[in-house]
Parts: C-alpha cells; structure tokens; sequence
C-alpha cells in the first residue's frame, strides 16, 4: 500500500463536505464520542470545531488522501501536550469503508515517524473507553496503556496510550 499524502485542512465546502463524509461513515465512533449523532452530521458545527482546532497553538488538522486524490482520513496533531509536552495524536478517522485495509496504521506510522525525525522519543492519544474498537487497533500497533482519566474537553473517560519511539 502506497503513503498516504496529509495537507492541511483548508476549509473548502468539498473538503468540510468529504469530512463529514468520514464521520457519517463511522457511526460506532460518533455514537461512542457522542459529539455528532451518527445519522445527522451538521456540516457547520464540523467545520466550526476542526477551525477551533486548527487555531489552538501547536494543532494541525490533516486530511489524508489516497494516490487518485481521494479523501480517506483525518489526522488531528498536537505538539506539544500543555500538561505532558509530548505530541498527541488527538484524532484518527478512516472512512468506513476503508477500514481494515491499512489505512489507520499508514496514518498513525506516518504521524509516529514525522515526531521521530523531529527527535521526540515517544508520542501519546486517548481512546474513549466505550471504543473498545479503537483501543485493539491502537494496541496491535504497539501503544500501551499508560493511565486512565477523562478528556479535557468532555469529560469522556479515556484509556491514555504511549507509544515509545526510540
């Protein structure tokens, strides 16, 4: 399987419209993260949140497309965490349809091996504790739990992972 490219974010109505896309191919992830009913994804209120994040220092919202331009995820950066100073993957969506084919572990590799070239020696994320999905998919890759607490921005609890990168 080929990389996937990331750019950021640029806010078109296609892209909003294509990230609305990958939520409402998730419903598990939406029912579990409890932020957009799976069956009606408001396109404003996406945009509005991923621009929130975009403007938070050190945030980068990514999209990540496939060699024929097309929309397969969304990769939310943190660097650095304002309590622990590592990068944080804050969001690791695949479209649906695409999972199961290595479209999540290119992404989270390609996050992981950017912090190792900037000489960072571990990265984290949270996994809501009602994704057990999302918590096998993160420990087959090799992240281990390291704390349990809830989000910062909810209050979801969370299983805290580290994954070393030295």
């Amino acid at each position: 399987m080929s990389p996937l490219s990331l750019a950021p974010l640029r806010f078109s109505p296609e892209e909003i419209a294509g990230v609305v896309g990958l939520y409402a191919s998730n419903p598990e992830y939406c029912r579990a993260a409890g932020e957009y009913g799976p069956e009606r994804i408001p396109a404003d209120r996406v945009e509005a949140d991923l621009r929130v994040e975009a403007e938070t220092a050190g945030c980068e919202v990514l999209l990540a497309r496939d060699a024929l331009d097309r929309i397969v995820g969304l990769l939310c950066l943190l660097d650095p965490h304002p309590v622990d100073g590592y990068p944080w993957i804050g969001l690791l969506l695949v479209h649906g349809s695409l999972h199961g084919q290595g479209n999540g572990r290119l992404l989270a590799e390609q996050a992981e091996a950017r912090f190792r070239r900037e000489g960072r020696d571990g990265i984290r994320l949270a996994v809501l504790e009602n994704n057990p999905a999302a918590l096998a998919f993160w420990s087959c890759l090799g992240w281990r739990e390291i704390d349990r607490r809830t989000d910062r921005q909810y209050g979801r609890p969370c299983v805290v992972m580290h994954k070393q990168l030295t």
